[in-house]
């Protein structure tokens, strides 16, 4: 992917990660356009930061997707990136359905449901434009479990391998597939999770993204230094051990 002269809308963008990344790819000459489910705070992400556009979308909902997507190509008919950045953490205790399943449903829905509906949205555009990029956001949590979220590990799962097939069903269209995969993020993802010490600061993260997409333009995967931990494990020959430490390292993991 190259770092410059795109068009991009990343839905789920109206803070942590993918706010981030909006405002550094506009800081490096792109046009970005940012999705979200509340108007007021897409008018105010719009007012503090000049440059970038806004469209409403709640990617849980087929019809809201179908929706933005006609608005997004009218106005933006050169989009060549989309950014399937929307996606919600819970923490699950599996011992009883009742305190689980609606977690998980919505988990399922957000992070794997919504990133199909959206390049089932914007595909036939892209492979029109013939030189454009889908970017997935899985987790290192995709390859290494943390105990208290079943659900979102299960989700960025299938969100790697949804990459690694559309990449290959892709191939020879002209849209790339990019994998972003983020190690803990001093987000709001979780309650608290903004100040955990285990996570890697907000700043510190999309600065080393920034600079591998630069440096990597033919990247399938975006693997910051400390994702490597988690991603390699199993290839390493160290799975066991890293589980034990991730599950014992985060401030989550005694929850429930």
């Amino acid at each position: 992917m190259d770092i410059s002269g795109n068009t991009i809308f990343i839905p789920g963008a109206t803070s942590g990660i993918g706010l981030a990344l909006a405002l550094a790819l506009r800081d490096r000459g792109n046009t970005v356009i940012v999705g979200g489910r509340r108007t007021e705070l897409l008018d105010e992400i719009a007012a503090a930061n000049p440059g970038l556009a806004t469209v409403t979308i709640d990617t849980t909902d087929p019809a809201s997707i179908a929706a933005a997507a006609d608005q997004v190509l009218a106005k933006h008919p050169d989009l060549n990136v989309l950014v399937t950045m929307a996606g919600v953490m819970r923490i699950e205790d599996w011992r009883s359905p009742d305190t689980f399943l609606a977690s998980a449903e919505e988990v399922v829905t957000t992070n794997v449901l919504g990133p199909i509906r959206l390049i089932a949205a914007f595909v036939e555009h892209l492979r029109q434009r013939g030189n454009a990029t889908i970017v997935t956001v899985s987790s290192g949590l995709a390859f290494v479990p943390l105990r208290v979220t079943p659900s979102y590990n299960a989700s960025k799962a299938a969100v790697h391998m949804l990459s690694e097939s559309i990449r290959l069903n892709l191939a020879g269209t002209g849209v790339r597939v990019l994998e972003l995969v983020p190690p803990a993020v001093r987000t709001e993802l979780l309650p608290g999770h903004e100040s955990n010490e285990v996570a890697m600061p907000l700043d510190e993260f999309m600065s080393e993204v920034v600079a591998l997409l630069e440096a990597l333009p033919e990247a399938t995967e975006i693997q910051v230094e400390r994702v490597k931990f988690l991603r390699h494990a199993e290839a390493r020959g160290d799975y066991d051990q890293v589980v034990a430490a991730v599950n014992a390292s985060d401030p989550h993991a005694s929850t429930p």
